[in-house]
């Protein structure tokens, strides 16, 4: 049997830049115990492996090379290489605190119940830039911010999971419900999402527990290239389709999604109007409409698929 207690994992895909400070704030972690490193490898062209390779003395540090491209299936991959019950999931351009694994570890320990936990994730942003004015706290958590305070919570609406780029999750949880699902979460360039919110209803479901703990800290970069109006549109159109196909999973599929996507739509135009002297709320609604135009789009993909099957 493993002595690991808790294994940290990093998925990465053409992250050079940020990814070497992502391992390092994992290898100098202060934790009690036994602990491991691994780099999912999933399918970079850029010098991943030699970022990896720089820091192979330490023993701790584990490379995985994973060729198929996929958020979810490299995850899985991760999983299944490591050696402890508790996952503890990294992005490859975040950067833990020194207790992070430790914070993680003890509430597994204290709560057999407990499924999935997260932590609080703060913003790094580049050099000399300042948030723009048009960003508001709601939009700032496309770029990873999450903050339920600084208590404990025990999230009973999935809309409130943990970000995966802060993200732990039991082993035998994940085996129970048959692994990340490849059809949710990222995909090269696609913004393809709601992976961890899937995760926390079939925890609920199954009467497990999800929990916030805010000692938990992750601070994330902000990419420049995210730091344009363009960038959110798109992934509120990426959140839509997410979200529709998140339904279809569950079999709620059909008309209906047309009839709520039509009703958000037009509640987020009148929104748009509604703060029209406010540039942040009204991009933040603006944002939120085309999500819902993404939303319809791919549920009338789907509904022309099931009526060519037929």
């Amino acid at each position: 049997m493993s002595d690991i207690q808790i294994s940290a994992i990093i998925c990465t895909h053409n992250r050079d830049t940020y990814l070497g400070a992502a391992i390092d704030s994992l290898l100098a972690q202060d934790f009690a115990g036994d602990f491991e490193v691994i780099v999912v490898d999933n399918n970079s062209s850029d010098r991943t492996r030699e970022v990896v390779e720089q820091r192979a003395c330490n023993a701790r540090l584990k490379y995985i090379f994973e060729p198929t491209t996929g958020l979810s299936v490299a995850r899985n991959t991760g999983a299944k290489v490591a050696r402890a019950e508790i996952l503890a999931y990294l992005d490859d351009d975040a950067v833990a605190s020194d207790r992070w694994l430790q914070v993680l570890y003890s509430a597994y320990q204290s709560n057999p119940k407990l499924a999935i936990a997260g932590g609080k994730v703060t913003l790094l942003w580049p050099p000399t830039v300042q948030p723009p004015k048009w960003l508001s706290s709601g939009l700032a958590g496309n770029l990873g911010a999450y903050d339920l305070g600084d208590k404990i919570v025990y999230i009973d609406q999935p809309g409130l999971t943990p970000r995966g780029l802060n993200y732990s999750i039991r082993q035998s949880f994940l085996a129970e419900i048959g692994g990340f699902d490849p059809h949710l979460g990222r995909v090269g360039k696609n913004l393809l999402s709601n992976e961890e919110l899937q995760m926390t209803e079939f925890a609920l479901q199954h009467g497990w527990q999800v929990a916030y703990l805010p000692e938990a800290l992750v601070a994330h970069n902000v990419a420049p290239e995210r730091l344009n109006r363009s960038w959110f549109l798109n992934r509120g159109w990426w959140q839509g389709i997410s979200e529709c196909y998140r339904e279809q999973l569950a079999g709620k599929t059909g008309s209906r999604q047309l009839l709520r996507g039509s009703e958000r739509l037009i509640r987020g135009l009148y929104k748009s109007l509604q703060y029209f002297s406010d540039p942040a709320e009204r991009f933040d609604k603006l944002v939120y409409t085309y999500c819902q135009i993404g939303y319809l789009n791919a549920a009338i993909q789907g509904l022309l698929s099931t009526s060519h099957k037929k």
